[in-house]
């Protein structure tokens, strides 16, 4: 047998199968394990919604736009702080122990929020600055180190950032209950137990990430065999090779450079902002839903069903099908369109029923910012640095979208919030516009490489997803 073939310390291809299946088993596990500590990631920052149910802005004394400041101030830690951690990411063997620590600095923070408006700006302005370092580099470490391919991608980051919503399940049904359970004990007020409790778990499970969250293949781990340890490593290699045949070349040039000169990152993180803008409605979800008049606990127990639908619905129907079918555009575009079929219900009608129903078709949406996200990572083809700028950097820029649109839903502006549905449908719309028009380049690209294969007869070779 060739020893350069690729399987053959393996034996046969039938072995390599065996081996591969066990790792991806082992992987996918510890990847549920992020994905529960991203649960805790979006909890933390979005608990402040329920805790407006309860007393916050009349404890802290907030008026006019206060609360929208205190929503948007985390975004400006969170846009500030992504693209040097994935930078930095990219230097380390053992990323464990950064992602672990910034977990716990934010549990910290979380619990530290609200002895007073000021206090409560530093403590979510750190919180994003911390929370940033998280969903960015696991998402860099999925799409480049942990072993998983272009065509594997797309299902474990869905299984990653299904956390998002899976948290607002949740996270309403918890502060529901905690609400309606905690006030006056040991003197404070129920919604500062909802930041010492859900602050206390992070902290928690940070410590026990440091022992689970899985470093690079290149680092000796103790929980795959020498064989697992060297396909993994083999699955790299191929990877890279598939992708572009100078890619060793370009991991010697500035990722910084590669990415903030490449037009197509600009223009993705451009739509990214506006598809932000355009679910900024998951952040305000409990204030949307309090509109119906029922009392906070309800309007929480509330908020979980269209969160519940909306995991079982984009993950099966949208995440896993856009891996099977190769496709990104279509599946983005067709979650955007349902919401903004909800968002059209919302300014037509305040009946109750209706309007809720309204909120189911908007929870579908979300799942366009992970397939979105899923493509950025798949276009982005040259180095493992340059790869890991672009996902901070779109990532990060999108987070304009969440400083702006904290300002759509101004009280002034409630019960109906017409306006605020209007912005988030015009947004749908412009990225839909955008990606179209990114679709349309990397089809062109597709041709010309299929048009100069077949002229210098090589083989079929690396093709964009569009």
């Amino acid at each position: 047998m060739n020893a350069d073939h690729p399987d053959s310390v393996f034996g046969n291809q039938q072995r390599r199968r065996r081996v591969e299946k066990k790792l991806l088993r082992k992987l996918d596990l510890r990847v549920i394990f992020l994905v529960f500590i991203y649960i805790m990631n979006y909890m933390d920052r979005s608990n402040v919604a329920a805790a407006q149910l309860k007393g916050l802005e009349e404890d802290l004394h907030m008026t006019g736009q206060q609360f929208n400041t205190l929503i948007s101030i985390m975004y400006v830690g969170y846009v500030l702080m992504q693209v040097p951690s994935n930078v930095f990411l990219d230097q380390l063997r053992r990323p464990s122990t950064y992602l672990s620590l910034c977990a716990f600095s934010w549990g910290v923070f979380s619990i530290s929020t609200g002895h007073s408006y000021r206090g409560a700006l530093i403590s979510r302005f750190l919180l994003g600055f911390s929370e940033a370092v998280f969903y960015p580099g696991v998402l860099f470490m999925l799409s480049k180190w942990y072993m998983y391919k272009r065509d594997e991608l797309g299902l474990r980051m869905a299984y990653f950032t299904c956390g998002a919503s899976v948290s607002k399940v949740f996270g309403s049904l918890a502060a529901s209950g905690i609400l309606a359970t905690m006030d006056g004990k040991l003197g404070f007020a129920a919604w500062r137990w909802l930041f010492f409790i859900e602050g206390g778990l992070t902290c928690a499970i940070a410590v026990v990430a440091l022992y689970i969250i899985p470093d690079f293949p290149t680092t000796p781990a103790s929980w795959l065999t020498v064989e697992e340890q060297m396909l993994a490593q083999q699955r790299m290699v191929e990877d890279m090779c598939r992708t572009q045949p100078d890619l060793l070349k370009g991991i010697q040039r500035s990722g910084l450079m590669e990415a903030l000169t490449d037009w197509t990152v600009w223009w993705l993180a451009i739509s990214m902002v506006v598809l932000n803008a355009s679910l900024s409605f998951g952040i305000y979800f409990p204030t949307l839903v309090a509109t119906m008049g029922y009392s906070p606990t309800t309007t929480l127990l509330l908020c979980a069903p269209p969160w519940v639908l909306g995991v079982a619905t984009s993950f099966i129907l949208f995440r896993r099908h856009s891996d099977a079918t190769g496709d990104r555009f279509w599946h983005i575009s067709g979650a955007l369109l349902m919401g903004m079929v909800g968002f059209i219900i919302a300014i037509m009608t305040m009946n109750t029923a209706i309007h809720y129903l309204s909120l189911f078709l908007m929870a579908q949406s979300t799942v366009s910012y992970i397939v979105l996200l899923a493509w950025v990572s798949n276009s982005i083809s040259e180095s493992s640095s340059k790869r890991a700028v672009a996902i901070g950097f779109v990532n990060a820029f999108a987070g304009f979208g969440d400083i702006g649109a904290s300002y759509f839903w101004v009280s002034s502006w409630g019960p109906s919030y017409s306006k605020s549905y209007l912005i988030c449908l015009l947004g749908s719309m412009v990225c839909i516009l955008m990606l179209w028009v990114y679709r349309l380049y990397l089809v062109r690209l597709n041709k010309e490489a299929e048009m100069n294969e077949r002229a210098l007869g090589l083989p079929r070779g690396f093709r964009y997803i569009t």
